[in-house]
């Protein structure tokens, strides 16, 4: 089977995201550890962080900061109305 593709995504608490997957999943990112140096170091900042976007693949933000789709949805965890 194909990796799902992401098809929706929100910002939530702690720098983390909320993806709907083409698959029906629901899956929440902690993206904590991929913020450092220059490039990604911009997610640091709240209101940036919360722009994030699909782009018909993964998630992306304004600039071009994406995550790798495998990881995206190989290192991301069920939601659940405990963790959302």
């Amino acid at each position: 089977m194909l990796r799902p593709e992401a098809i929706n995504v929100f910002s939530i608490n702690n720098f983390c995201i909320l993806v709907e997957f083409d698959s029906g999943e629901r899956k929440i990112m902690d993206v904590k550890p991929y913020i450092k140096g220059e490039w990604y170091g911009k997610l640091a900042e709240p209101s940036y962080f919360k722009i994030v976007r699909t782009n018909g693949y993964t998630v992306e933000w304004k600039d071009g900061q994406d995550l790798c789709p495998d990881e995206l949805y190989y290192c991301s965890i069920p939601a659940n109305s405990s963790n959302e």
